[in-house]
């Protein structure tokens, strides 16, 4: 417990500077109307539910996600059932397609490794439309492996902002003695950043005199209602309205 406290107050009180840039992207999106799209395979897909759609969280969010192929896209589900569908590049360009993406948005990307197809491709294709990327990987095991992606490139190399998750290669924090590890800490932190940037980003909005468009949670009195109404604002644009 002590190691992961100590990575946890670590990520949580450092790298002030790249989480002030990433406020001042994503604030930006959000300022001229855009959306924050936020993407993660596995289990980064943790940080994805993070950014979007959750009490005391922005509206203009949306989550993609690798079952949007089959939800939105008419995949059969047994595609989702192949353990290396992370890893094909051209899943990206399908989920591109798919999801409610306009210029003015801005991407989060999560991912520990930083090195998967799908994910390396979907940075790239980002870059090229033009939209701000802020990243969250783990710098550590990021920098112990080679990309899975033709270009050789990882997810850290493609970004405008870069967030260490502070995570040890392999993820995992305590090492056991008969080999392996146990306490896997990268979901912990990404979640820790994904929230200090949030709170950053309302405090850039309310700075510039913007009303935050923020979530109440649905289980206090007139938080359905009052959910409801922002949401019909971004119609189109977030999948929570489709």
């Amino acid at each position: 417990m002590s190691e992961i406290k100590r990575i946890v107050d670590h990520v949580g009180g450092g790298q002030d500077d790249r989480k002030n840039r990433a406020a001042d992207l994503l604030a930006g999106a959000v300022r001229d109307g855009g959306v924050i799209q936020a993407f993660g395979c596995g289990h980064s897909e943790a940080l994805a539910m993070e950014i979007a759609g959750r009490a005391g969280g922005l509206v203009p969010t949306n989550r993609i996600a690798l079952r949007d192929i089959v939800l939105y896209g008419g995949e059969p589900l047994e595609v989702l059932a192949d353990p290396a569908v992370e890893r094909r590049p051209e899943i990206a360009h399908r989920l591109y397609e798919l999801a409610p993406v306009k210029p003015d948005d801005a991407f989060v990307i999560a991912s520990n490794s930083g090195i998967n197809g799908a994910v390396v491709e979907m940075a790239l294709l980002v870059k090229e439309r033009g939209h701000a990327l802020v990243a969250i990987t783990s710098a550590a095991h990021s920098a112990g492996v080679s990309s899975r992606h033709p270009s050789g490139r990882k997810l850290g190399d493609i970004a405008d902002v870069v967030l260490d998750n502070g995570a040890p290669y392999g993820d995992a924090t305590l090492p056991l003695p008969g080999g392996g590890a146990v306490g896997a800490v990268s979901s912990i932190t990404a979640a820790l950043l994904a929230q200090q940037i949030v709170t950053e980003v309302v405090a850039r909005l309310l700075a510039a005199g913007i009303d935050p468009p923020v979530y109440l949670s649905d289980n206090v009195p007139g938080g359905k209602e009052h959910n409801a109404e922002i949401e019909a604002r971004y119609a189109g644009r977030i999948r929570r309205t489709a």
